[in-house]
C-alpha cells in the first residue's frame, strides 16, 4: 500500500492556507453578520449581542445595495463580452502570422495590467477631467464623468488594464493547439479566416469560459475605480458598487451589516459564477 505521508506534504501546506486565509475569513464575516450592536441609552456603552438574522434583513431592505448590484450587472453584460472580444482579437492576431515583432506587442499588450488599478484609475480621471485633460476637443463637448457617463468611463479603465490579461490567457491556450490540426485545415483548403472561427475559436473556448469567470467575479467586486472617480465626480456616491457600499458600511463604522452586505455578495457572485459554468458545460455537451 502506498504511503500518503508524502501526498499528506505537499497537500498540507495548501490546505493551511487554504484554510487561513479564505475560509477563516468567511466564518468570521458569517458569524459577525449574526450578531448586532446595542445601547443602554442614547450615548451609553456599545454592546454586541446576538441579532439573528437581523442584519440580513436590512440587506434585503436597502435599496441603494440592490441598486448598485443592478448597475454593475449592467456594467458586466458590457464590458465583459467587449474586452473579451478585444482581448480574443488581439490574441488570434498575435497568433496569426500578419503580426511582426510578436514579443513587444505582447509585452506592449501585458503592460496596463502592470499597472496598479488604483494608479490607472486616477490617470484615466486626469484624462476624464474636462479641467485637467489635455483632450480638451473631447471633453469640453461630452462630460465623460456625467451621472450618464461614468459607469462608462469606468468601464473603459477596466478593459484597458484587464484586455491585456486576458489575451495572455488566451494567446497560451492558442500556443497549446497541436501544428497538426492547422496542417490538416490548410490540406482540407482552409483558409485564415476559416481555421480562426471553426478550429482556434473552439479550441480556445476553455479559456474564454475561464475568463468569463473571472472577469464575472471581478465585476461584483468593483472597487478601486469608483472610489478614485468619488474624487472627480459627484455622480459616484458612496453606496456605487456593492463593494463600495460594504467599504462605506465598515467606515461608519458598523462592522456587523458590513460583514452581511459582504455575504450576500459573496453568495451572488458564487450563483452568477457557477450558473454560467453550468450552462456553457451543457452547451458543451451537445
Amino acid at each position: 500500500m502506498t504511503s500518503r505521508k508524502p501526498i499528506l506534504f505537499f497537500v498540507l501546506p495548501f490546505g493551511l492556507l487554504f484554510a487561513a486565509f479564505y475560509l477563516a475569513p468567511i466564518g468570521y464575516a458569517i458569524k459577525q453578520s449574526l450578531y448586532k450592536v446595542t445601547r443602554t441609552g442614547t450615548f451609553g456603552p456599545a454592546h454586541e449581542v446576538f441579532g439573528g438574522l437581523e442584519q440580513y434583513q436590512r440587506v434585503f431592505q436597502n435599496g441603494p445595495f440592490w441598486e448598485s448590484v443592478g448597475r454593475v450587472l449592467l456594467f458586466g453584460v458590457v464590458q465583459v463580452p467587449v474586452m473579451l472580444g478585444l482581448a480574443l482579437l488581439l490574441a488570434l492576431l498575435l497568433d496569426s502570422g500578419l503580426v511582426r515583432g510578436k514579443r513587444f506587442f505582447r509585452l506592449a499588450f501585458f503592460v496596463p495590467y502592470a499597472i496598479p488599478g488604483v494608479v490607472a484609475a486616477i490617470m484615466w480621471g486626469f484624462l476624464y477631467s474636462p479641467n485637467l485633460s489635455p483632450f480638451t476637443a473631447v471633453t469640453s463637448n461630452w462630460n465623460l464623468l456625467s451621472a450618464d457617463l461614468v459607469l462608462w468611463a469606468m468601464a473603459n479603465v477596466v478593459t484597458w488594464v484587464y484586455v491585456g490579461y486576458n489575451m495572455l490567457i488566451i494567446y497560451s491556450a492558442l500556443l497549446a493547439i497541436p501544428q497538426e490540426v492547422y496542417e490538416a485545415a490548410t490540406i482540407d483548403g482552409a483558409g485564415p479566416w476559416r481555421t480562426a472561427w471553426s478550429i482556434k475559436i473552439p479550441l480556445v473556448m476553455p479559456a474564454i469560459v475561464l475568463t468569463t469567470v473571472f472577469s464575472i467575479i471581478g465585476t461584483l467586486q468593483l472597487l478601486a475605480e469608483p472610489q478614485v472617480f468619488r474624487t472627480f465626480s459627484s455622480a459616484v456616491s458612496s453606496t456605487y458598487t456593492p463593494n463600495l457600499t460594504v467599504y462605506s458600511t465598515s467606515s461608519i463604522p458598523n462592522f456587523n451589516l458590513a460583514a452581511a452586505f459582504s455575504v450576500v455578495l459573496a453568495l451572488a457572485t458564487f450563483v452568477l459564477s457557477f450558473t454560467f459554468l453550468k450552462f456553457t458545460s451543457r452547451g458543451g455537451d451537445k
